[in-house]
């Protein structure tokens, strides 16, 4: 990245402030990595654990699942799924909370004698599942943000500040270069000065 700036001090000084800005902000931008590199791992974690327990529960009622031919879908309904939403590192991520879930009056004459059970096991399927994949959605939303951070890190690292450092540095080489030469017309000046008295005296 081409830092634009021009050989004289208001540029240096503006050049100086924006690198003083990204050095005080990359150990943040460093933090803020780690930190959602961590929170990362621990949803995918959680998300992982989640689809055993479905995997543990499903191998449970396997060898009932001809039965759920005769469940009647209609009466469980899932009504709210709530969730709140928290920070985390700077990013706003959805939290479970709680599912509401509707359930259709029924005659237990009318039913299986195991609808009631039926009824409570398709209730901790659906809760396990729907903690999976609001984990799941806060891993991707943690993750995108942790690359956007790393992307950061990698500009301000890698390329503007030893960007900025550069132009300082041919800045501040062109001041002193421009200072000295300056200095050496004045010395010039002040020995052809010097010269031209010292001839007319002698003259």
């Amino acid at each position: 990245m081409a830092i634009n700036f021009q050989y004289n001090k208001i540029s240096l000084q503006q050049l100086n402030k924006q690198l003083n800005i990204r050095i005080r902000a990359l150990p943040i931008l460093k933090n803020k990595e780690s930190a959602l590199r961590i929170e990362v791992k621990r949803a995918k974690d959680v998300a992982e654990n989640l689809e055993k327990e479905l995997t543990v529960l499903f191998n449970k009622y396997q060898k009932g699942v001809r039965l759920w031919g005769e469940f009647d879908p209609e009466l469980l309904k899932i009504k709210e799924i709530k969730t709140g939403f928290k920070k985390i590192a700077g990013v706003s991520i959805p939290e479970f909370e709680n599912v509401i879930f509707e359930t259709k009056p029924f005659l237990i004459f009318n039913y299986p004698k195991w609808t009631t059970e039926g009824i409570k096991i398709l209730k901790e399927f659906a809760l396990i599942s729907i903690k999976k994949e609001i984990y799941i959605q806060k891993m991707q939303l943690l993750d995108f943000a942790r690359k956007k951070t790393t992307q950061k890190v990698n500009l301000y690292e890698k390329v503007q500040i030893p960007g900025y450092e550069v132009a300082i540095r041919k800045i501040k080489r062109f001041l002193e270069d421009e200072e000295n030469l300056s200095k050496s017309a004045q010395k010039i000046v002040k020995t052809r000065q010097s010269a031209a008295i010292q001839m007319e005296e002698a003259a």
